[in-house]
């Protein structure tokens, strides 16, 4: 049965139905229905609901919950995100999973309260300091939104790796119907042999990243790679929107993608060959279909909402084989589906 529900709020939904057993968060537009809905949420269901003084107490609260086995969840906006990059790489570096959701608004600095697409490079590359990634997904419709939410704390316990949730305000915003029993709720027996529980009745374990002996902190490095290597070749997902026969392929994430798949319907309706390529995961990012798709006779188009940021990892993936362009806007702006047409034609040319 489906529901009308706003993104914020599936995404709960999702992280409840799920087993989440803790969330830290402050407030920050346009994510503050997610700490209201927890605040009484968690309450009614006998979980921990906290807001904390700041968005860095809060997700250094995610951190010492996770510790003990909990799965815990922090949520906030671009600036708010930027609070929370040192916790986060220690949270990389300590194996520790968690979901962190970033609602992104127009930036740079305060900017406003529009949603926005600017914060692609800080989560995929790493806002924080060291080697270090972690899985980012980004949802194009409220029923991801609970979906997403639904299935990231499975996937963070099963890497020991903090997941980010990277959507934008309009997507967190808007309301359209969603499926919320289409994840069933389920009770997890992943034995996590990490956690920090009290040891009695055997040895004491220790979780840090501060690593001194000498060697042990490349060894611990090199362990990540290996692990991020395993993460790309296992997770990454995407989808395919009429890409067989395209001339121009649009790769397109989160509320752009929603844009870009309807030009892409009028573009093949007015007889121009155009595709669609969305990355569900932008990091990893599809980098070896792309590399499939790519010829000389076929073009690309990035289309975000930022001043180009995953057109990098596009071109990389590319690697050559075809022309790359770009199309976006930033400060909260929107790209038209009369802009992304025009810019297809000039392409076509």
């Amino acid at each position: 049965m489906k529901k009308l529900i706003k993104g914020n709020i599936a995404l709960c939904e999702g992280a409840i139905t799920a087993g989440l057993e803790s969330y830290f968060g402050y407030p920050i537009t346009p994510q503050n229905e997610i700490l209201s809905y927890l605040s009484k949420k968690m309450v009614e269901i006998g979980k921990i609901f906290l807001q904390a003084e700041s968005e860095i107490a809060a997700i250094n609260m995610v951190l010492g919950a996770a510790v003990t086995g909990a799965r815990s969840m922090t949520s906030s906006s671009s600036p708010g995100i930027s609070l929370k990059q040192e916790t986060i790489s220690y949270m990389a570096g300590m194996e520790i999973p968690a979901l962190i959701i970033n609602i992104q608004r127009g930036g740079p600095g305060l900017g406003n309260i529009s949603g926005a697409q600017s914060d692609y490079f800080q989560a995929v590359k790493g806002g924080g300091h060291g080697d270090y990634k972690v899985i980012v997904l980004a949802p194009n419709s409220v029923q991801e939104m609970y979906e997403m939410a639904y299935d990231a704390f499975d996937l963070a316990e099963k890497y020991r790796t903090p997941i980010m949730l990277l959507s934008d305000g309009i997507i967190g915003q808007m309301m359209e119907p969603a499926e919320l029993n289409s994840r069933v709720k389920k009770k997890k027996n992943i034995e996590k042999d990490w956690i920090i529980d009290g040891c009695k009745g055997r040895e004491a374990r220790s979780i840090k990243s501060l690593l001194m002996e000498n060697g042990a902190l490349e060894k611990h490095n090199i362990n990540l790679q290996k692990k991020y290597r395993v993460i790309s070749k296992n997770e990454i997902k995407y989808e395919l929107y009429m890409v067989e026969d395209s001339e121009i392929i649009i790769v397109s994430y989160g509320i752009s993608s929603r844009i870009a798949k309807s030009v892409t319907k009028f573009a093949r309706k007015n007889g121009v060959k155009v595709g669609l390529l969305r990355p569900k995961t932008l990091w990893p990012f599809p980098s070896k279909i792309i590399n499939s798709l790519a010829k000389s006779n076929v073009k690309f188009l990035a289309i975000e909402l930022n001043h180009g940021q995953m057109i990098e990892d596009l071109k990389l993936a590319v690697n050559g084989k075809s022309s790359v362009s770009f199309l976006g806007k930033a400060g909260g702006g929107i790209i038209t589906e009369l802009e992304i047409f025009k810019k297809i034609q000039e392409l076509n040319l």
